[in-house]
C-alpha cells in the first residue's frame, strides 16, 4: 500500500477544508508553510506526497511556484492536482519534476487527453480524480457540477484509455474524520489502482482499506491533528518502510 500525506495549498499556506467548503477551513499554526510541511512528512518516512492547489481548483489563483519548490527540495514522488485544466499545464508540471499529475475536470471534459498524457509520459505519471457524491456520481469543476457519470463507468472509460490510477474522494466525507466510504470502496477496489481519500480518521481505517485491496490512501486532517502516527503507519501497511 502507498500512503500519501496531503498538502492542500490556499493563498500560499497549508489548509484543510471540510467537504471542500471554504467556510469550513481549518489551519494549524505550526503547519502552515507548505515546504516545511512537505519536509516534515518526508522526515517521517514518506516517499510520496499528495499536493493540491486549491486556488487552482477554484480558478482563483496559482501555487505553482510553491509546488516547484517542494519538488526541488524533497526529492520524493509528488502527485499534484488542482487547476490542471489543460494539456499544457499537465506537461509543465511533469516537466518540472512532478511525478504524477491528477486531472479531474479535464478528463471528464476531454477524455482523450488522458490517452495523450499516457502516450507521452507513461501510465505511472497520471491519475484521474473521480470525486463523487453520495449516489456515486462523479463531480467536477471544484465539485460544483455533476457529470452524470457513475464512478464505475468512469473507471471503465479511462481504463480503456490506458489509465491505471484513480483518486476516489467522497465529497461528503472529505476532511470530516468520519471514516472512509468502506462499502463503496469495497465495490470499487478491484477495478484499478484506487487511491482513496476522504474521512480517514485512524490507522484502523487504513488497515481495513488495505485488506479491501485499495492501492493507496490520502491522509490529511488525521495527520495534522496527530490522530495517526505517520512513521508507525508506514511500518504497518507499506510493503517496505520507504513505500
Amino acid at each position: 500500500m502507498r500512503i500519501f500525506p496531503a498538502i492542500d495549498i490556499m493563498s500560499g499556506r497549508v489548509v484543510r477544508l471540510i467537504s471542500g467548503d471554504e467556510k469550513n477551513l481549518l489551519e494549524y499554526p505550526q503547519l502552515r508553510d507548505p515546504l516545511k510541511v512537505a519536509e516534515l512528512w518526508v522526515s517521517k518516512g514518506a516517499s510520496f506526497l499528495h499536493v493540491i492547489d486549491l486556488d487552482g481548483a477554484k480558478g482563483v489563483g496559482d501555487n505553482t511556484d510553491i509546488i516547484s519548490a517542494i519538488v526541488r527540495s524533497t526529492h520524493v514522488n509528488i502527485q499534484v492536482g488542482g487547476g490542471i485544466r489543460s494539456l499544457a499545464k499537465a506537461r509543465f508540471l511533469l516537466d518540472i519534476g512532478v511525478y504524477r499529475v491528477i486531472i479531474g475536470s479535464l478528463a471528464i471534459e476531454s477524455p482523450f487527453i488522458v490517452k495523450q498524457i499516457i502516450e507521452e509520459y507513461g501510465d505511472e505519471r497520471l491519475a484521474v480524480a473521480l470525486d463523487y457524491d453520495d449516489d456515486g456520481s462523479v463531480l467536477y469543476r471544484g465539485w460544483g457540477e455533476k457529470s452524470g457519470i457513475l464512478v464505475e463507468d468512469a473507471i471503465s472509460l479511462f481504463s480503456n484509455l490506458g489509465c491505471k490510477y484513480f483518486l476516489l474522494t467522497s465529497a461528503s466525507r472529505d476532511g470530516s474524520l468520519s471514516g472512509p466510504d468502506i462499502e463503496y470502496l469495497d465495490r470499487i477496489a478491484g477495478l484499478g489502482r484506487i487511491i482513496a481519500a476522504g474521512g480517514i480518521e485512524s490507522m484502523d481505517d487504513v488497515i481495513l482499506l488495505k485488506k479491501l485491496g485499495v492501492y493507496g490512501v490520502v491522509i490529511g486532517r488525521a495527520l495534522y491533528e496527530d490522530k495517526i502516527d505517520l512513521e508507525l503507519l508506514l511500518e504497518m501497511v507499506c510493503d517496505d518502510a520507504s513505500s
